[in-house]
């Protein structure tokens, strides 16, 4: 069992009846927090695309999703209907979190500006923006020794000139993930598979966000 947050415990079934389990826990532990920890920020997609963006991020070991209202978003919230969004977005990533047995569940952040975001590259130890265009791939981008990281995902528009200016100046690194190209909703999960195993994070028993 865990309390999302790190805890852990180990227990067993003493009892089960009228939809009630009783529980006796043999140990507990806490899990460290991971190293380096890794936040997407996503460009919102359209319809049910950013969900799966947040359950495939999520069972691969995400740490933070930023949901972003980049200029040429299709997807917009406002209002009521934007909490409500953003209610789906965090409840999918409980439950995939449980799925994927996460001793820390992801933080799902509320909606971002594109400053926001700024902010965010600017106290990352590497932050990076996935452009197809980009000269230098994913997988050859030196990594910090230490410190988080930051991976930025457009929309299926792409970024405005505005956007590309902003971020490249607070310091994101432009990087491109392969030969083809990716639709928002699964580029995030392919850069976060390369940065985590690259840095450690699926190599280390230890410091696993899914033991």
């Amino acid at each position: 069992m865990t309390d999302g947050a790190g805890q852990l415990a180990e227990c067993v079934v003493t009892r089960a009846g009228d939809g009630v389990l009783r529980l006796a826990v043999r140990s507990r532990r806490v899990a460290p927090p991971p190293d380096p920890a890794l936040t997407v920020v996503q460009a919102l997609p359209k319809g049910d695309r950013g969900q799966l963006a947040v359950e495939l991020m999520t069972e691969a070991g995400v740490d933070v999703i930023v949901p972003w209202a980049a200029q040429r978003c299709v997807t917009r919230w406002h209002g009521e209907r934007g909490e409500r969004a953003l209610a789906r977005w965090r409840a999918t990533a409980r439950e995939a979190a449980k799925q994927a047995r996460r001793s820390r569940f992801p933080e799902v952040t509320g909606l971002a500006s594109t400053p926001e975001v700024a902010r965010a590259v600017r106290s990352a130890a590497l932050a990076v923006l996935l452009d197809p265009g980009a000269g230098t791939a994913l997988s050859a981008l030196p990594l910090p020794p230490s410190g988080g990281l930051v991976v930025i995902v457009g929309p299926e528009g792409g970024l405005s000139p505005a956007e590309v200016t902003t971020l490249t100046g607070a310091g994101a690194a432009g990087a491109h993930l392969g030969p083809t190209v990716l639709r928002a909703s699964t580029a995030g999960v392919v850069a976060a598979s390369v940065l985590l195993s690259r840095a450690g994070r699926w190599h280390d028993p230890a410091g696993r966000t899914d033991p």
